[in-house]
């Protein structure tokens, strides 16, 4: 077992709580990262990098024809393992966005291909489904279960927003438990169905979810109704018969009272590692455990936990996620020392013999020989499938992730300080129309070289006249640029008809004519008589 520091190189700020660790075809994948995605790595997901005492990021690209997908905080992940000729996915649900919209949909991520230098390109998807569908929720968790020869997903927990009915000004934010229901996904026909069992009766967010064969067991969590960590364990039993399935929940006794908890398997069999996460509010949970699946249940064993430095002692939160078989990651906030450069303290923590660490670091860490030794096709450019030629470089410092060449935030988006008077604070913003839900209403003005946004609401404008500039195609400027309210549409140009004229054609045969006189024409016409 070992604890070893990791600094992050120009990628800290994008870290947050709430991401996620990905491993597709032997990479380690980033995803939710701090804030809406830049130009130096527009799908928001990012390859890990470890090197000794270093931590790097490399920008992730997606397919053409992969759909959009936002940096969702705390989502729903689950690995799907390759079958039935399909190749190994990742199944992602819900989250929150940077502009704390809580999302509903579900997507499905894979590996579509690698470059010349084994450069990794995904493939994202939304999956559609029909039935009873589960709401927008984060803090929730997806599980793959088998049986009779079929495959399920079934998803569990999670909080969200009030309903919209009961959501008034001062509970705009408020969150609440989700109703404590099982929703079971058949990916294959794209149904969902939603079950709602005697045994679970409080809902539950941010808990551990462990899945064997036709058994999903939910430990801890945190229930927001009581604002508890009650040592709960369900063990729910799905059987997938023809027709509509059949759910049974059992309780047990063995449960833990734990809460945002790092899960790590540690080899084929289903034996996993927890470590981190809360037992209260206000108190760390320093201990390990050993969590065994087998066919007589579920098994607790208790584990040596690493020797823990001040930085992680002291600390109120913490949060990491899963880097391969007997690894993870771990990160605390740099509390109280304005001085340090990066946002947080970042450690790896290896469960395996010093072998079985190398051989799982090199497998998740991409720091193989062949990775950083391959050098790309040096031919014609049909060869590049599409890529410019400087994307192959086999180099891997080239296109690493450096926050330092992105643009400062506080200079655009919905919060910039838009004129002088500028009354929108993103800790304190209401909304003030009711258009507005997470973010303020912006207007641009047409004044100057290139036009600015500005908040409607520090123009003043009513919610009325905020629609009729929505709804045509008029200019609009700001009250720093003349204060009129709009301009009429600049009237379309005048096209004039084209004037057509015959075009005179050259060498045209004509027939002779012969000029005479009237006494000529007599003449002529007397003697042919």
């Amino acid at each position: 077992m070992t604890l070893q520091p990791l600094t992050p190189v120009n990628c800290a700020g994008l870290l947050q709580p709430g991401f996620s660790l990905l491993q597709l075809d032997g990479e380690l994948l980033l995803f939710g990262q701090k804030g809406w995605p830049k130009r130096s790595c527009p799908t928001g997901v990012f390859g890990v990098r470890f090197k000794p005492g270093e931590m790097k990021l490399r920008p992730i690209s997606f397919s053409n024809d992969s759909c959009y997908l936002p940096p969702l905080r705390c989502p729903a992940v689950c690995r799907l393992d390759p079958y039935d000729g399909l190749p190994e996915s990742y199944l992602i649900h819900g989250g929150r966005t940077p502009n704390h919209e809580i999302s509903s949909s579900l997507y499905l991520l894979t590996m579509d291909s690698r470059g010349c230098n084994r450069k990794l390109t995904l493939c994202c998807k939304e999956k559609e489904l029909v039935g009873e569908l589960p709401g927008g929720r984060y803090g929730h968790t997806m599980s793959m279960v088998q049986s009779r020869g079929k495959t399920a997903c079934v998803l569990f927990g999670g909080r969200s927003y009030m309903p919209a009915a009961e959501r008034t000004t001062e509970s705009w934010n408020s969150v609440v438990d989700c109703p404590p229901q099982v929703f079971l996904f058949d990916l294959e026909f794209g149904c969902s169905s939603a079950h709602t069992l005697p045994e679970l009766s409080d809902g539950l967010s941010f808990h551990v979810a462990l899945a064997r064969q036709d058994c999903v067991y939910f430990l801890g969590g945190h229930s927001l109704a009581s604002d508890s960590r009650p040592p709960r364990l369900f063990r729910l039993h799905v059987e997938l018969l023809q027709g509509r399935p059949v759910l049974s929940c059992e309780t047990l006794e063995t449960g833990i009272s734990i809460s945002s908890a790092i899960i790590t398997r540690t080899g084929p069999n289903h034996r996993y590692i927890i470590l981190g996460g809360y037992q209260s509010d206000s108190q760390k949970r320093m201990e390990c455990s050993t969590v065994i699946l087998n066919e007589k249940g579920i098994h607790f064993e208790p584990l040596e936990a690493p020797k823990w430095p001040p930085e992680i002692i002291h600390s109120r939160t913490w949060f990491g996620g899963s880097t391969g078989e007997g690894s993870m990651l771990l990160a605390v906030p740099t509390e109280g020392r304005p001085s340090q450069a990066d946002m947080h303290y970042f450690y790896q923590v290896n469960f395996q013999e010093d072998k079985e660490v190398e051989e799982g670091t090199q497998g998740c860490s991409q720091e193989s020989t062949d990775y950083d030794d391959s050098t790309p096709l040096e031919d014609s450019e049909e060869l590049y499938f599409g890529r410019e030629p400087h994307e192959l470089s086999s180099d891997g410092e080239g296109d690493n992730y450096n926050e330092e060449d992105e643009e400062d935030e506080s200079q655009t988006g919905y919060w910039i300080k838009c004129c002088l008077g500028c009354q929108v604070d993103p800790n304190t913003w209401e909304p003030f129309y009711s258009t507005e839900l997470h973010r303020p209403a912006m207007i641009f003005c047409s004044r100057g070289e290139g036009g600015h946004w500005v908040h409607a609401q520090c123009m003043e404008l009513s919610e009325t006249l905020l629609l009729k500039f929505s709804q045509g195609s008029k200019r609009y400027f700001c009250l720093d640029h003349g204060g009129l309210p709009y301009q009429e549409m600049t009237p379309p140009r005048q096209v004039l008809p084209l004037k057509r004229t015959p075009m005179k054609v050259k060498d045209r045969k004509t027939p002779p004519t012969i000029k005479m006189s009237p006494s000529k024409k007599s003449f002529f016409r007397r003697l042919f008589d």
